[in-house]
């Protein structure tokens, strides 16, 4: 996994460290929602099937709490409860209720064959990550700028 690194992020901090703790609390939340948003609208695109109940379940939610700020992507719900079955695939197994397999062999009941795995969130995540980590800096820059009035300076993007 490649590792993302990203200019500005001390003056970034040194702005959030003049904030009270609502609201850097709420500024963290408000850009890593813009991060992971990034990242589901790709996973929706990824999902192989053009619309469904497996599409409508990958949300962004964000939680704080201890001095701790996250979002979660998450797919599947009471309707998509197949989604990791989907993202990582399924091995041949017996259907009817109580089947063993036995040397090798299902006894008890039908032979589902299994699938190979579609992975839409692990691909969403590799190709946008980038981005994701952009949308987050530019959400943090955006309100500090618009709503506290703290210009956070962009700085130079020499690699030298």
């Amino acid at each position: 996994m490649d590792i993302t690194r990203f200019k500005g992020g001390k003056e970034l901090q040194e702005a959030l460290n003049q904030l009270p703790a609502k609201i850097e609390r709420n500024v963290m939340r408000s850009a890593l929602r813009q991060g992971a948003n990034v990242i589901r609208n790709q996973a929706r695109q990824n999902v192989p099937v053009e619309d469904g109940d497996l599409k409508k379940s990958i949300k962004v939610s964000t939680r704080a709490r201890g001095g701790k700020t996250t979002a979660t992507l998450r797919a599947g719900d009471k309707k998509a409860f197949y989604a990791h079955m989907i993202e990582y695939g399924v091995k041949p197994h017996g259907v009817k209720k109580g089947a063993k397999r036995k040397s090798g062999k299902y006894q008890d009941g039908a032979l589902h064959p299994g699938f190979s795995a579609k992975p839409f969130m692990r691909t969403a995540f590799d190709d946008k990550s980038d981005e994701a980590i952009a949308a987050v800096v530019a959400q943090i820059r955006k309100v500090l700028s618009t709503k506290h009035g703290i210009d956070v300076p962009i700085p130079d993007t020499d690699d030298s």
